[in-house]
């Protein structure tokens, strides 16, 4: 599907074409594309803009996945994507990209754009249970501005009790909640 708002390379310009509308202000980067430099950036656009990236066989996680929820403003350097299909497949080889192959369950993948990112609910958990500081920080920013998202979370932590690292996501989310 060729989007009015979002260009790949290759699609309708090359690389090189869509790069030269960066450097004249028209364009923007944007996951694996290229944006109008005066739309709005919106859930669906960064989720759109990961496409090429994520297929139908992988979901966005983590980093990537707070970013198309809106849980964090930049896009991350480095995006997390996890095998959403039941099949087996070979991971993601790109540069900047850091492939999960053990396989997210369907509930925990919503689709936004065609693509398949992990629900706002299991994307806070997976923040607050990293050992990364970043992970953690991007965690309880946006659980401050969401509490409503941290009761979700927490309720998820609840329904799986031996998920790895649940109980050090609790606690994250925990000191979140609590002034």
């Amino acid at each position: 599907m060729v989007s009015p708002f979002l260009y790949f390379p290759g699609e309708r310009l090359s690389l090189t074409e869509l790069t030269a509308a960066c450097l004249d202000g028209l364009l923007t980067p944007i996951g694996e594309g290229f944006m109008p430099a005066d739309a709005v950036e919106t859930t669906w656009m960064r989720a759109r803009s990961l496409a090429p990236l994520l297929g139908d066989r992988w979901a966005a996680v983590r980093a990537s996945a707070a970013w198309v929820h809106g849980g964090i403003v930049l896009e991350p350097t480095r995006h997390h994507v996890q095998r959403a299909s039941a099949e087996r497949t070979r991971p993601v080889r790109w540069a900047g990209v850091i492939s999960h192959d053990v396989r997210v369950p369907p509930g925990d993948v919503v689709t936004i754009a065609g693509v398949q990112v992990t629900s706002p609910g299991r994307t806070l958990v997976d923040l607050a249970r990293s050992a990364d500081a970043d992970d953690i920080a991007a965690a309880s920013s946006w659980g401050v501005a969401s509490p409503e998202l941290v009761a979700d979370a927490r309720a998820w932590i609840a329904r799986h009790p031996r998920f790895p690292y649940g109980r050090r996501a609790d606690e994250v989310l925990a000191s979140v909640g609590s002034p």
